[in-house]
């Protein structure tokens, strides 16, 4: 392997090793959302954008149930979900990639339109005033 073959796997390697350590949180989200909607989240905000309809079928709380601190179910599959606030399943809202993943799918059922990143604040910021 030439010289500067194994700089760039060198370089590429502590890149990944990087990025793997560096893991995103709630609170890192949040800040990214608010930052983007340029206004502060609102918990209670959220909680009503949550629980409303939106002019389609479902409603967030349609699958993530009214308070998401337990295991809820998808309306049309049956597929049991895992909590959604993260004091409750730790796992939620640590990886952004898959976190807007599911704000996409999720939001254009509910809304059938992307979700602003204030309404992604808002939301978040109400989910993680949920505590034990």
């Amino acid at each position: 392997m030439s010289y500067f073959l194994k700089r760039v796997s060198a370089t590429l390697m502590l890149t990944l090793l990087a990025a793997a350590a560096q893991a995103d949180t709630p609170e890192q989200m949040l800040a990214a959302y608010s930052a983007q909607a340029g206004v502060p989240a609102s918990p209670q905000r959220g909680q009503q954008f949550f629980n409303r309809n939106h002019g389609q079928s479902w409603q967030c709380a349609s699958c993530h149930g009214v308070l998401p601190t337990q295991a809820g179910q998808h309306a049309a599959t049956a597929k049991p979900i895992q909590p959604l606030a993260p004091a409750f399943n730790p796992a939620r809202f640590s990886d952004s990639a898959k976190v807007e993943k599911w704000f996409g799918r999720n939001c254009k059922d509910v809304l059938a339109r992307a979700c602003t990143p204030s309404e992604k604040a808002d939301v978040l910021s109400w989910l993680l005033t949920l505590k034990p």
